[in-house]
């Protein structure tokens, strides 16, 4: 168990630097590609299109494992909506009828304007 730990980590280090590279020579090129023509915007360097790569998986990422659910605030409303009794569903229903135009059924009957 030990022996293959220790070869994890270097390989584990080895992808993670490969991610880099090659992620980031994928968006300079695509960025040195597509943007210069279309927008007259300046060709950028590898640096600045790994750093852009990183800026992107901060903003829009997920840096959760396994343990955490792949799906946010709809999941978890799915989960609970299919655990509901329809006395719960229609109640939730008629507390958020008014809210952002409601959903389902009333949402449809209400004229629009």
């Amino acid at each position: 168990m030990k022996k293959r730990m220790i070869w994890m980590v270097p390989l584990a280090i080895l992808a993670m630097a490969a991610f880099a590279a090659l992620g980031g020579e994928v968006v300079k090129l695509l960025w040195n590609w597509l943007l210069p023509p279309l927008f007259g915007w300046r060709l950028i360097t590898f640096w600045q299109a790994v750093g852009l790569l990183a800026l992107c998986r901060i903003l829009f990422g997920r840096w959760g494992g396994r343990g955490f659910p792949r799906y946010g605030f709809r999941g978890r409303m799915r989960e609970r909506w299919e655990k509901m009794t329809p006395e719960e569903r229609e109640k939730l229903r008629e507390r958020w009828g008014g809210r952002c135009g409601g959903f389902g059924s009333s949402a449809e009957a209400k004229p629009t304007v």
